[in-house]
């Protein structure tokens, strides 16, 4: 799963900087941007917990390998498409939903996998091997990729579309490797529940999550930061790159990599230091955000390269460990029979405003690139310190670790 996974995350890095600047090209507009964008997170946000169920019923294995196999023939259909020249806003939309509805389902079992793989006192270290390298594709591969769209003719002033679908390509063939290394795989190819009816199995994980204090804290909480981050994030670093720096796509692209590589000195940061005590872990961790807010505050006012690659490593290594911790604790905690229902819910606390976020971002953007960077920000700052106090937070450090 490492391999495969590290492969296929570095291709996905190539998609994440070809379809914004895709969308750029087309129109030179942050609100088809964030349309894009919000197109492709809606049915991730609807579908979510749907795909939690099937996780369970299925197994962590299939659903991955079955998600997979759609995103190989989307993203190489729209890939030939932009290479011919034909590409159009509309096809771009038709993908960014395709993609949308795997991700629904990819994503919890992706989450759900690890457990079946190592012991539960293994689990943080795990994850700091699967997600710190996918972290160190997100820091070397939109670097490489705004490379390859520059040079192929994507500039600011000098718009062309082979980049982009070379781009795209690379991401293609490296779902090709994903899928055999995922066929060699045995553990996590167990179903996990019954296949009881779809409506009853939610029932159960939304049970589950809602009379658990400090998961349902998580997910609310998750809900909040990415409404005002992920949005501002996703539409705002393109548009800085596109009207700001004279580097244009290659400037996108290095943005993208400092935001990877601090996560990635994030979650290396959970294994390397001590963890927090149990009885300030919670407030540790969430107060810690607030410093993500203010580097978001403080995009609003870059206009140089480094500065703004500087700012965005900020972002990453608080969003790198604070991430890793959250999840790292979930795993270790939550029951196997319904541990792809509950991350679904944990995730869609994650994904659910998302669309609201690009959608507003982008339509902020209009009025004012600063201003909306400045207003997320500072709402990120005060959501997580006044969270950081409360009761659920303090008492999540003290929650038990699952034997088995």
């Amino acid at each position: 799963m490492w391999a495969g996974e590290a492969v296929s995350s570095l291709g996905d890095q190539f998609a994440l900087v070809a379809l914004p600047w895709l969308a750029l090209v087309l129109t030179g507009s942050a609100l088809a941007l964030g349309g894009v964008l919000a197109v492709m997170a809606v049915p991730r946000a609807a579908l979510m917990l749907v795909g939690g169920v099937y996780v369970d019923r299925l197994s962590p294995r299939r659903v991955m390998l079955l998600s997979n196999a759609v995103r190989l023939v989307a993203v190489t259909g729209l890939a030939l498409i932009v290479l011919a020249g034909d590409v159009s806003l509309p096809m771009v939309y038709l993908f960014a939903l395709v993609f949308g509805v795997a991700d629904a389902f990819f994503f919890p079992a992706q989450q759900a996998i690890i457990p079946a793989l190592v012991e539960p006192d293994e689990i943080p270290s795990a994850n700091v091997i699967a997600q710190g390298t996918t972290q160190l594709t997100v820091f070397a591969g939109p670097a490489m990729a705004g490379l390859l769209v520059a040079a192929l003719g994507s500039t600011g002033s000098h718009p062309g579309l082979a980049g982009i679908g070379t781009a795209l390509l690379v991401d293609g063939l490296s779902f090709v490797v994903s899928i055999v290394t995922l066929v060699l795989i045995r553990a996590g190819a167990t179903p996990m529940a019954d296949h009881e009816p779809v409506v009853q199995a939610l029932k159960a994980g939304l049970t589950f999550v809602w009379r658990w204090p400090s998961l349902r804290f998580v997910v609310l909480f998750a809900m909040g930061i990415n409404l005002f981050d992920v949005g501002p994030l996703y539409v705002g670093l393109p548009m800085i790159a596109y009207a700001r720096l004279p580097e244009g796509a290659a400037a996108y692209g290095t943005l993208m990599s400092a935001l990877g590589g601090g996560s990635l000195l994030g979650m290396v940061a959970v294994a390397a230091l001590p963890r927090p005590r149990p009885e300030i872990f919670g407030s540790f961790v969430v107060a810690l955000v607030a410093v993500m807010g203010i580097g978001v505050a403080a995009m609003a006012l870059v206009s140089r390269t480094l500065v703004a690659c500087l700012v965005a490593a900020l972002v990453g290594v608080v969003m790198g460990y604070a991430n890793l911790t959250i999840i790292s604790w979930a795993q270790q905690r939550i029951p196997r029979a319904l541990i792809g229902r509950v991350f679904s819910l944990i995730l869609l606390g994650s994904v659910a405003l998302i669309p609201v976020s690009q959608v507003l971002a982008g339509a902020l953007v209009q009025l004012s690139l600063s201003g909306m960077l400045l207003g997320a920000g500072v709402l990120t700052t005060l959501l997580a310190l006044g969270a950081a106090a409360t009761r659920d937070v303090r008492a999540i450090g003290a929650e038990p670790i699952l034997s088995e």
